[in-house]
């Protein structure tokens, strides 16, 4: 039977989500009111029937870490079946930290040559979607191909963000790369890279011995492929179905809404997504207590929630209590969120354990949401005082409290 190894590049701070990524990585950050981002490609790799796998991690990695000891969850504990916590080797003559995705597979070749795949599946840890790869692997097979890149088809404004290839259409599923650029300035295609590459192992073996001794070799996609498409047999395979690149603070809001429409267009049920209930603090939860005079519509609510105003088009995670005669509209609030009495809320994301005094407006009241506005996040363990306002687009970072929060906020500004 044929070997398939994944590794999983899941390290990686953005800079773009703010203060949600100060303490964490992108792939750790909650999603969809029970899960983390990094269950979507471990819960791929489970129902793909992969299940030896190395998580490359580097930045604020304890949650990470965390979120990951019981391998059981995704089915991958036992003779054979394993997840291992890979971070940068001290003392490596590259770098002692991983400074792109090519080096951080380089950094673990050792690792792999131990384990001697027939294939490496290198992935990105911090991407919603759904995706078989044992038809990524059966099409790159058929190929004959020596490294297959995942490709999603995206209308989007900001092209230039991402990785784009030319493919030749020769095959149904996609084709062989003829071309590749990374975040070019001039659009070059409407196929943009998931950060999926499927590699005989010989040839990542080859790949990584070439560009040993070469420091400014650091990302695959930006310093190897776009030459390396022109020496090897590398193709195309266009994913069809939802993809979700969750980098800005935008992005990732709108992501999460999703989960919230009648059409379910992310569906954890449908795509068997699987998550550590222990580490995202559901277990030992109380049941959500709903007060008399609550009205909810259109949200998401998990366990050990306390409502007793309104949450209209919003996700609650557990233990999040919102007070009476208050209204949470449009938002996503992280566990432990406390919104007292008498508050409106509109378009805010709260990190965990954050505090939201009575009597306080968050957003413009009077004006009506169109879902242009600008979002409103506040850092964990923030402490709003009672009777402010806040306006839209505002940022607050972690532990600030009434020390350094005694007045009004106006729309844009940064609080530290």
């Amino acid at each position: 039977m044929q070997k398939t190894l994944a590794l999983i590049l899941a390290g990686g701070r953005v800079d773009e989500l703010g203060v949600l990524t100060k303490s964490r990585p992108k792939s750790i950050m909650p999603f969809g009111g029970l899960y983390r981002i990094i269950d979507f490609p471990l819960s791929n790799l489970m129902n793909s029937g992969i299940d030896t796998v190395g998580v490359l991690s580097q930045y604020r990695s304890d949650s990470l870490i965390k979120h990951l000891e019981n391998p059981a969850v995704w089915d991958m504990m036992g003779s054979g079946r394993w997840i291992r916590i890979l971070p940068p080797m001290q003392g490596n003559r590259r770098s002692d930290w991983y400074k792109g995705t090519a080096d951080a597979v380089y950094q673990n070749m050792d690792f792999v040559q131990q384990e001697n795949p027939d294939y490496v599946l290198v992935i990105s840890g911090d991407h919603v979607y759904h995706m078989d790869y044992n038809q990524l692997l059966e099409y790159h097979q058929r190929c004959k191909a020596e490294i297959t890149m995942g490709f999603v088809q995206s209308a989007l404004s900001d092209m230039h963000r991402f990785g784009q290839a030319v493919m030749d259409d020769s095959e149904p599923e996609g084709g062989q790369v003829v071309q590749y650029v990374e975040k070019p300035q001039q659009k070059i295609s409407d196929w943009v890279s998931m950060t999926i590459y499927l590699f005989n192992y010989k040839t990542l073996v080859a790949v990584m011995d070439s560009i040993a001794n070469k420091p400014e070799i650091e990302h695959l996609g930006r310093d190897v492929f776009p030459d390396l498409v022109k020496q090897a047999k590398v193709f195309g395979y266009k994913h069809q179905g939802i993809w979700e690149y969750t980098r800005t603070l935008d992005e990732y809001y709108q992501a999460n809404i999703k989960c919230l429409q009648n059409d379910h267009a992310i569906d954890f049920e449908r795509w068997g997504i699987y998550t550590n209930l222990q580490n995202n603090l559901v277990c030992e939860r109380s049941p959500s207590i709903i007060g008399p005079k609550a009205d909810i519509s259109g949200s998401m609510i998990h366990s050990g929630c306390i409502i007793e105003g309104k949450a209209e088009n919003s996700i609650l995670y557990p233990g999040v209590r919102i007070g009476r005669d208050s209204t949470v509209s449009n938002s996503i609030c992280f566990h432990d969120t406390v919104i007292e009495s008498n508050c409106w809320v509109d378009k805010i994301i709260t990190d965990e354990s954050v505090v939201i005094g009575s009597n306080t407006v968050i957003g413009d009241r009077y004006a009506s949401s169109d879902g242009s506005a600008e979002l409103t996040v506040i850092g964990r363990a923030a402490s709003i005082p009672s009777g402010l306002n806040i306006g839209r687009g505002v940022t607050i970072y972690p532990h600030v409290d009434g020390t350094k929060l005694s007045r009004n906020v106006s729309d844009g500004e940064v609080v530290r």
